[in-house]
């Protein structure tokens, strides 16, 4: 069976994989955003993103480095990604994804809870 995840912050009980892309692909295309997904095991899946950019994590709970989706044939650095708190952060661009390549990435995880074997991870642990 799938995990079940939900939205951290504005939704209680689960949400579909596909309901979670259409609301990240919303938000992205009204610039950038911070959004929580947690299952029902207790991990969590982030992304940060700049409208172009995005950061995916994913933890395994609360207090957890955990991982984060990179792509480390990029150089540079982007700025905008505005925290839900108000912080402003600039990543390197190895340490972010283009947008479209993260909501490929989340919906790899929502629907079969794993990273794709294709994506290239930083083990922050």
């Amino acid at each position: 069976m799938t995990e079940e995840w939900e939205w951290k912050v504005g939704c209680a009980g689960p949400v579909s994989p596909g309901a979670a892309l259409a609301q990240l692909r919303a938000r992205a295309a009204e610039g950038g955003f911070e959004a929580w997904l947690t299952s029902g095991s207790g991990r969590q899946l982030a992304v940060v993103s700049n409208a172009e950019r995005a950061m995916v994590l994913l933890l395994e709970g609360a207090g957890d480095p955990g991982e984060h989706a990179v792509d480390p044939d990029v150089e540079g650095w982007s700025a905008g990604f505005v925290l839900a708190n108000g912080q402003d952060d600039e990543y390197p661009d190895e340490d972010t994804v283009p947008i479209g390549r993260a909501l490929t990435i989340v919906e790899h995880i929502l629907t079969t809870g794993r990273p794709s074997a294709d994506t290239p991870w930083s083990v922050d642990r």
